[in-house]
């Protein structure tokens, strides 16, 4: 009879334990959505530790930079906060893409760009990216490579402009990283030229 009341109670404590361990995680996961939607939009992005959360995909790796451009056009930010985000952007960046951008130089061009942008209102209301199914992957000169579509749709003095359909090309780096190597026009991209159309882009816009 003990030994049953010995294993009822056990147990009870074990579901008490439990109980609370549940509650407790639950409201450690409250506290960080809560904290997470405090922060901006801006924050949010500055916030990843691209050395320990790189994103995996070439499309996800589209997504975070497409958040990084929402974040410069969508957002009313200073000369220091563009250069942050621009130094951002230049961590996803290819070494080839680095090396024809010198950092003073693109963070100059970065801030009249988005000052020229802020003085016409322009807006990125859409920033999609195609489906994983979508990426067109290929291997040239020992590179693994990935082409991937996205589309834009941008206001600009309240007007909506035609929406912009840009492929960019990825290049899979030393430490496997996908980077972006370059971009252009959709109709201007011609399968089979690495580094020639979809190379042409300076990382200042996108």
């Amino acid at each position: 009879m003990k030994q049953r009341q010995v294993r009822a109670t056990a147990i009870i404590i074990v579901l008490v334990l439990g109980l609370v361990a549940y509650y407790a995680f639950l409201s450690a996961r409250a506290k960080d959505n809560k904290a997470e939607a405090a922060m901006s939009a801006r924050e949010i992005v500055l916030s990843r530790n691209l050395n320990n959360d790189y994103p995996a995909t070439p499309r996800e790796v589209m997504k975070y930079y497409n958040e990084i451009t929402k974040c410069m056009y969508n957002e009313e930010l200073t000369g220091e906060e563009i250069d942050e985000l621009g130094m951002k952007a230049r961590e996803v960046y290819d070494d080839d893409l680095l090396a024809i951008n010198e950092t003073g130089g693109y963070l100059l061009r970065l801030r009249n760009e988005v000052k020229e942008g802020n003085e016409n209102q322009r807006k990125i209301t859409l920033a999609s990216v195609a489906s994983s199914s979508s990426v067109d992957y290929f291997t040239d000169d020992g590179y693994s490579w990935a082409r991937i579509l996205c589309t834009y749709n941008i206001n600009e003095n309240g007007t909506s402009l035609p929406q912009q359909r840009i492929i960019y090309l990825l290049r899979k780096d030393s430490g496997k990283r996908w980077k972006i190597y370059g971009w252009d026009l959709e109709e201007n991209v011609h399968p089979g030229a690495v580094g020639t159309d979809e190379g042409s882009g300076d990382g200042t816009d996108g």
